[in-house]
This record gives structure tokens, sequence and C-alpha cells, in this order.
């Protein structure tokens, strides 16, 4: 069931079309990545499913609300972490969770902070000023902050910007776990898209603010990659791996590139080249996000 639905969302500022025509899904209980480079729209694209603006054309429901008219409600319904993650520097982890509870008028949250607190890391830390924190727990504390009132949809706006690769490899782990224990739906937007590969059940491509395509890891190689190449580590001579089922396409010392239909062929390759010879490791190429992402892209452009 989709709990986000886009239906030719147009957001004009000025003459410039910050997004254009957009329609997109977000089906409940996924991760789903919105991706795009830098000025692409992802952020409009967040502010206008928020209700923090409102589109000028099309029509957006959320949790079968319309964000235009009922924002109050979605944001009641929602959490939100910008990519400053919208913290109070002055004050510490614990009092930030505090006003941002009385902002949403909860009451008795003593012990949802120190749940959030436990479950983000930041338990020994919540008495000290925020401005010492360092960026991914500032980042932690965001999200902690969005989770305060048990929102149904999370939106993530470049979460991991500033970390480094291991402040970034535990945020995306925490977002993994909040989705998998939890249940919630999450809306991440990064132009980082080695990141979220792994993390996400589908995604969004878009840019200068217009729909490219959208759909699972699996379901945009098939449609746009075509068939798959294997490169595998093997002492075998490339004139003994004749497989016509899967044809060599490129060697170097050491290794052969195999070209195969799908996926699913690879255990029949590497099963027919042990059967001649040792194999020391195998790896999929140019099947990544970022191939596809250039790929979609390159076919937009022509």
């Amino acid at each position: 069931m989709a709990v986000i639905q886009l239906k030719n969302v147009t957001k004009y500022y000025g003459q410039h079309a910050a997004v254009d025509n957009l329609s997109m899904n977000v089906e409940q209980g996924q991760i789903v990545g919105l991706l795009g480079p830098n000025g692409s729209g992802k952020t409009t694209t967040i502010r206008l499913i928020n209700g923090v603006i409102s589109p000028d054309a099309g029509s957006i429901n959320v949790l079968g609300l319309d964000p235009a008219t009922d924002g109050d409600r979605v944001r009641a319904k929602s959490g939100v972490l910008t990519e400053s993650a919208g913290l109070y520097e002055g004050m510490t982890a614990k009092d930030n969770l505090k006003f941002f509870a009385a902002l949403y008028g909860l009451k008795y949250v003593e012990e949802r902070i120190e749940q959030l607190l436990e479950d983000f890391g930041l338990a020994d830390a919540q008495d000290k000023l925020v401005g010492a924190y360092s960026t991914g727990m500032k980042k932690r504390l965001g999200i902690a902050r969005a989770l305060l009132h048990k929102p149904e949809i999370l939106f993530l706006d470049e979460p991991t910007n500033g970390l480094d690769p291991e402040g970034s490899r535990s945020l995306l782990n925490y977002i993994r776990r909040l989705n998998e224990e939890k249940g919630v739906t999450i809306l991440i937007c990064t132009h980082l898209l080695k990141q979220v590969q792994d993390l996400c059940h589908s995604f969004v491509f878009i840019d200068q603010g217009r729909f490219l395509e959208q759909g699972t890891l699996i379901e945009l190689e098939d449609k746009y990659l075509g068939a798959v190449k294997v490169e595998v580590e093997t002492p075998l001579d490339v004139n003994e791996a004749n497989f016509p089922d899967f044809p060599v396409i490129d060697q170097r010392p050491g290794y052969l590139v195999f070209q195969v239909q799908d996926k699913e062929q690879i255990p029949q390759l590497l099963a027919a080249v042990l059967a001649k010879a040792p194999v020391y490791s195998g790896n999929i190429l140019g099947r990544d996000l970022e191939a596809l992402y250039f790929k979609i892209r390159g076919e937009q452009d022509e």
C-alpha cells in the first residue's frame, strides 16, 4: 500500500521549476531512496510532501491526507531530519528532546527520551551541550528528535553529509534497524548512491526536478543494464574457457570476464569454471546504483 503518492507535482520558485511534473509512490514499510545530484529537487520534494510548502500544480497524498491543506496532521504522523539536523547547540541533548517534545505537545516523555538516547548511543552524553557533539552524534540526535512522537514516516535529507566513513556506516545501520524493528517507512534523499545501494528497498531517480525512473535494484538492472559481466579470478587459460553459454569478453593475467544473461546463471558459470580450474573469487562488473544512474540519466538526455 502506498503511503506517499505524488501525481504530476510542480513547484516554481520564480520562473524556475524546482519540481517539474513529478510522480512517484512510496510503499508502506519500505526504505525508498530519492536520488539525484545536488540541485535536482530532492529537498523541495520533501518540503512538499511534509506540507511545509504547497505545489503549484498536481496532487500529493500522505497517509490519506493532503499536505497542502492538512499539513499539521501530516507532520504529526511524520518526522524529518534536515541536513543541518535542526538542533539547539547551546542546550544539552536531553534538554533538546524535552524542548521538541513540548512543541509536539507530548506529555510524560521522560521514559521515551531516555529510551531514544539509549537507542541512539547518546545516553552517556545526554548532559553535554550539543555544540560539543561530533557531526555523527548530532545526526543521531536529530533522528531521535524526529522520532519523539512515534511517526509512521521518516524523511531524511542527506543524512550522511559531513560524516566520515565510520560515522556514515553507523548512521545507516541505525536507519536499517529502525525500519526492520519498528516498521517505520523511510524516504531518504541523497546524492551518495553507493551508501544507500544495500539499504533501500527501491529507488526514485530525479534530475532537474523531473522524474527519471522508479523501481527496485533488480528491476532497474534488468531493464537498463542487460547482460551481466562476471570477472572470475582463475588460472584457467582463455582457450580452455570454451563455454557456449558463457562467452569470454575480456581477460587480464589471472582473470577472465564472462558474460551471462542474468544473475541466476552465475552459479552455473562458476561450476563450469571449477570443473576445469580453481576459482579464487568472482565479481559482478558495472551493475550498481551508480552505473544505473548514469545509464538512466544518459538515456533521458538522448
